[in-house]
């Protein structure tokens, strides 16, 4: 079995918990991945557990029973293995659109680090298949729609345990489709068998929602310090102060987040030509916009609201989610703890931060465009206004997004479809949660390029006045990398893309740092 060529470093998966991390290397970077010893000990003791209960008259859930709603069903041992395959195959059950590699590879190592554990029963060969799927680069294809966020992320899970058994597609390193009765063997991986437990010990876990909440903590605490910068360079842009920004004022509202994203403003706003030039007893100005003065205190509880999620998804990261699960004394126990809701609400919650952050940035976008409060510069920052229409549309495109993310930041965790003939009769529709966050996370990302682009040309537009030396540094990336400054109209939504890959690259946070050190 030949690894795909990986990222640095190898993650070992153990009996003690994954970092985010880890979880992000491999689901981004393809990052090997390994069992300990320790984990192959645990994995083994469990196992035993299962195997003497296997011939037991009593019944046992997921050992000698029927699922769901068919739990108290009793099958014969020469049933049992054809029990496993029949619940993968009705399981993987999926509509819709392909989801992301990075999703699918974040939700499989999290599964496998629930199963080395060894609280689940799983046999050592099918977890080291499992391992092995991620260390191929084999995806297994999983869908949109299947999962409620209870009794795990069900239908997904499914699709990839379904892989596992040589069923089902998968797509490999190179994103080419293939047949997964082809591609394992091909790849020297030998399709499982299931036992007893195994079909359950794959699916019941929610480790979608969780790897899906990893990806957008990671991209929202990126975006926030971008939130920052843009922020500071329309500040900066549109005249306004940063006495407001100042320590002290901030330490009468002791909110932690806010006070790291004021800091972060008075650091990028520091030794601006535009801003000394109307630092002066008789500027006009009392009390700028609060979409400009109010600038940390959203940013800030946005900090804080991640903070709290990234608490959350640790405590989620050091969990063991299987039903029934095998007790550190050997019980094999039914349980509740396949729920979603810890992880549906905080996924929630980050889809109110991701819409109010894109909406303040907005606000500060419209005001560059207007002259009747843009304090001197030409309406829609046009090359001739009249002729030209500047960013006029580039704000309708901002607009459109903000109220896409005001729809998507209504909750999916408040709601509730019973299923399994009203055995589950509560679910938490995690899995929805966290498809709507990703494509807000995106939808944030646009909305501050289009901010960043119209700073830019602002700023260039108070010449022969320079910037400060951290809006200097975020103009030149985007010049470089092909946005060009103020003039006639051109063609806009390749530059909007430009701006939105220097984002999410990470070029122009890197091209910042350089310049200030490091920030809050």
């Amino acid at each position: 079995m030949d690894t795909v060529d990986t990222g640095p470093g190898t993650v070992e998966l153990g009996i003690g918990p994954l970092t985010a991390a880890e979880v992000i290397a491999v689901a981004r970077d393809n990052a090997v991945v390994r069992l300990t010893p320790e984990a192959r000990t645990e994995v083994r003791r469990s196992r035993a557990v299962i195997e003497a209960l296997a011939g037991d008259t009593e019944p046992h859930y997921g050992v000698s029973t029927g699922f769901g709603a068919l739990a108290t069903k009793h099958i014969p041992v020469e049933r049992r293995a054809a029990l496993q395959a029949g619940l993968i195959r009705s399981h993987a059950a999926g509509s819709g659109p392909e989801v992301e590699r990075e999703v699918i590879r974040a939700l499989m190592l999290l599964r496998c680090s629930t199963l080395a554990t060894g609280r689940t029963g799983i046999r050592e060969g099918t977890l080291d298949c499992y391992l092995a799927l991620l260390n191929t680069g084999l995806t297994p294809v999983v869908h949109e729609y299947g999962s409620l966020g209870c009794s795990g992320d069900l239908a997904p899970l499914a699709h990839c345990a379904l892989a596992l058994m040589g069923e089902g597609v998968v797509r490999d390193h190179d994103l080419r489709l293939i047949p997964a009765g082809e591609a394992l063997p091909a790849a020297g991986i030998e399709p499982v068998t299931l036992a007893e437990k195994e079909g359950l010990a794959l699916i019941n876990g929610t480790d979608g929602m969780l790897g899906m909440l990893l990806l957008a903590i990671a991209e929202l605490r990126s975006l926030i310090t971008v939130a920052d910068l843009t922020a500071a360079m329309s500040v900066e842009g549109l005249l306004g102060t940063d006495h407001v920004f100042a320590a002290d004022l901030h330490a009468l509202r002791p909110q932690p987040g806010q006070a790291l994203s004021a800091a972060n403003l008075r650091t990028l706003m520091a030794d601006s030509e535009i801003r000394a030039s109307h630092q002066v007893e008789d500027c006009p100005r009392v009390q700028d916009a609060y979409s400009l003065r109010c600038a940390p205190q959203v940013a800030g509880a946005a900090r804080d609201t991640v903070d709290h999620a990234a608490l959350v998804a640790e405590r989620e990261l050091a969990s063991t989610i299987d039903n029934p699960v095998i007790t550190l004394d050997g019980r094999v126990e039914s349980n509740g703890n396949f729920h979603g809701a810890p992880i549906a609400y905080v996924l929630d919650f980050l889809a109110i931060v991701t819409a109010d952050l894109a909406s303040i940035a907005e606000r500060r976008t419209d005001r560059f465009l207007d002259p009747a409060r843009n304090h001197g510069l030409p309406p829609f920052l046009a090359g001739d206004p009249g002729v030209d229409s500047g960013h006029m549309i580039a704000q309708y495109t901002q607009a459109a997004i903000v109220s896409e993310l005001k729809r998507l930041a209504a909750p999916a965790s408040v709601d509730s479809i019973p299923s399994s003939a009203m055995q589950e009769d509560h679910v938490s529709m995690g899995w929805a949660a966290g498809r709507k966050l990703r494509r807000a996370v995106d939808g944030l990302r646009r909305v501050l390029a289009i901010e960043l682009i119209t700073a830019a040309r602002g700023l260039e537009l108070r010449a022969p006045l320079r910037p400060g030396p951290a809006a200097a540094a975020a103009i030149i990336v985007l010049r470089e990398a092909g946005v060009a400054g103020p003039g006639a109209d051109r063609w806009l939504a390749p530059e909007i893309e430009t701006a939105v890959g220097v984002i999410a690259d990470g070029s122009l946070l890197a091209a910042v740092l350089a310049v200030t050190g490091p920030l809050r």
